[in-house]
């Protein structure tokens, strides 16, 4: 499929303005706690040779090729998006962050699920898991 594509199929589910208010801001939130998330994951010590690398960075690089099949201007929004998010990991303290990415986790996929109740149907994630990289460019689908 293509970007446009993926965007309609997305959009089938997310016609209602508060589903999509609700979308709006716990699409990233979700995004950025996973990025935490990951990135507490402990690395063997193989990892430490390189910087950065960790769980989230090896994720993150899969889920750009995917953003990169998708054009040039998803994948760099994409780059940007998860670059915001790795940059606020050294704002956090990090015996704090699995309680902090997995807290900001549950309560937007919470608030997720009740705007798809209001809503009335069920997320797009449940047909196809790659709806779950389409959120973060689907909230932002005026840039494309």
């Amino acid at each position: 499929m293509n970007l446009q594509q993926w965007f309609d199929a997305y959009g089938v589910s997310h016609k209602n303005n508060t589903n999509i208010i609700i979308h709006k801001f716990c699409v990233p939130a979700i995004l950025w706690s996973v990025i935490v998330l990951l990135s507490s994951i402990p690395v063997p010590s193989f990892f430490l040779v390189v910087p950065y690398l960790n769980w989230a960075s090896i994720i993150a690089c899969f889920a750009l090729i995917f953003y990169f099949t998708l054009g040039i201007k998803p994948f760099v929004v994409m780059l940007l998006q998860l670059g915001i998010s790795f940059f606020t990991l050294r704002f956090l303290p990090p015996s704090q962050m699995a309680i902090i990415g997995l807290s900001v986790f549950v309560i937007a996929w919470i608030l997720q699920f009740v705007g798809h109740k209001i809503e009335g149907k069920k997320p797009s994630f449940i047909e196809d898991l790659k709806f779950l990289l389409i959120g973060p460019l689907w909230i932002i689908k005026g840039l494309f």
